[in-house]
């Protein structure tokens, strides 16, 4: 029979903690449940903030039994509860599941892997566009609408859109220079009028880029004229007794609605879906820096600060071209005071890789620091002093990309080196780079989130 798990919070405690959760909104948004040393230990979203993160401090053993064994062990550690507001339910959704796997808590065990939420992908670069549900979209010629918090509405969605616009959404390669297109026999979404056949050429290119002119606009609007419609026809419907034209009609303005229930592509970036092929990346990542052995661990440092106060370090670990979450660090700033980006990645280098010289933790092949050639000359000078010339990590190789031009600036190097925007090694030195720079950064504001909420 299985140990009956008890609260062992003290009454004042437990108080206090009631108290706080007093002053939180009643709005959506995010909660975290911080130990004593200020490590989230939870990450949760709410509808409602003040009644979600209450219900887990009602009096009553019994309600706590409810939640289970490892819900109650993790309660006993929390010291603190920090909350961000969002706009929407969604915007919830989107940053916990960001949050969740930058941070890792302990004790969510939910959207820890590399799940991703999809995209409308309008391929634009081609004659004839393509609309698809993706979660892998091009690296260009595209637009993107997303990322939505549900696959299933999106799908639902889709199939009333491609009634409304009749767009293609197959694969074929269609040029509009092909006059064989004539030939060709369209699928059935043609014969059911939901496609008007580019691929047989049923439609000259100009008038399809007018469809997919107007569907963008659809996409970027409220949608109220086509709304208004649909109500109009609805009611009509209903009024005639034709229920079941009425519902169809209630179901599809119902689902045009679930276009909003979407973020958007920089904001809410999933950097895991716009990686590069890792095999190839390495490969000639391996060549242009001249390495003897392949490039299969590569560490990522970046600081983010505002005005110097609260500054972080952020580290990210890749391996074989994929993040290796569990080794993710995060690094409080706590030797520099003011904002010296140089100092402050000097002391990073020194704290992450003394355990390395310890011989506790692995070298990588490649470092990487986010900044131009000041930034890399700092980690390179903490790094030597730190190593002592020692020939076992000689072949140790440190890289820093600069942002706007993302210039590279390579060891005994004074000018940049500039990689073709598609270069897969570029794309993979950059996915490192934002992993970072976002890991660091959402730290950075739950610190600041703390500090207003004192």
């Amino acid at each position: 029979m299985p140990r009956k798990t008890t609260m062992v919070r003290s009454m004042s405690e437990t108080k206090t903690i009631r108290e706080q959760i007093q002053s939180f909104p009643t709005g959506p948004g995010l909660y975290f449940m911080k130990g004593p040393k200020d490590e989230v230990l939870y990450i949760g979203k709410a509808k409602n903030l003040r009644s979600r993160v209450a219900s887990y401090f009602q009096a009553g053993s019994d309600i706590m039994e409810s939640r289970g064994p490892k819900i109650v062990e993790m309660l006993n550690k929390v010291a603190a509860i920090d909350y961000i507001e969002t706009e929407t339910e969604v915007d919830a959704m989107l940053k916990e599941a960001r949050l969740i796997k930058d941070i890792q808590p302990a004790y969510n065990s939910d959207l820890l892997d590399d799940k991703t939420f999809p995209y409308l992908e309008i391929t634009t670069g081609d004659d004839f566009p393509g609309v698809y549900i993706t979660r892998k979209p091009r690296a260009k010629g595209n637009r993107l609408f997303g990322p939505f918090a549900s696959a299933k509405d999106l799908r639902a969605v889709f199939v009333e859109l491609q009634k409304i616009f009749k767009f293609r959404s197959c694969k074929l390669e269609i040029e509009a220079k092909n006059d064989k297109r004539r030939f060709f026999r369209p699928c059935i979404l043609h014969s059911i009028n939901q496609c008007v056949a580019p691929c047989g050429a049923r439609i000259e290119k100009a008038e399809y880029k007018t469809i997919i002119r107007d569907l963008i606009k659809f996409l970027q609007s409220k949608r109220a004229t086509v709304l208004r419609q649909l109500k109009s026809e609805m009611e009509e419907a209903s009024a005639k007794m034709d229920y079941e034209k009425a519902g169809m009609l209630r179901d599809r303005i119902r689902l045009i609605g679930k276009l909003d229930e979407r973020g958007e592509p920089d904001e809410d970036v999933q950097p895991e879906v716009f990686a590069a092929e890792p095999t190839e990346a390495l490969v000639k990542l391996q060549k242009i820096l001249d390495a003897p052995n392949p490039i299969r661990i590569i560490e990522g440092i970046d600081i983010a600060n505002i005005g110097g106060k609260e500054a972080v370090g952020s580290l990210v670990k890749f391996i074989d071209g994929r993040p290796f979450k569990a080794g993710y660090r995060r690094f409080k700033i706590k030797t520099v005071e003011g904002s010296d980006d140089y100092a402050m990645i000097a002391e990073v280098v020194r704290r992450r890789y003394r355990y390395a010289m310890a011989g506790e933790e692995l070298w990588p092949d490649l470092i990487l620091i986010d900044g131009g050639l000041g930034q890399l000359h700092a980690a390179e000078t903490a790094l030597k002093k730190l190593i002592n010339n020692q020939s076992s990590i000689i072949n140790l190789k440190l890289v820093g990309i600069a942002k706007k031009e993302e210039e590279l600036y390579l060891q005994k190097s004074t000018r940049p080196l500039k990689l073709p925007r598609q270069s897969p090694a570029l794309k993979l030195l950059q996915y490192v780079r934002d992993e970072a720079h976002r890991f660091a950064q959402h730290y950075h504001h739950l610190l600041r989130s703390k500090k207003l909420l004192e």
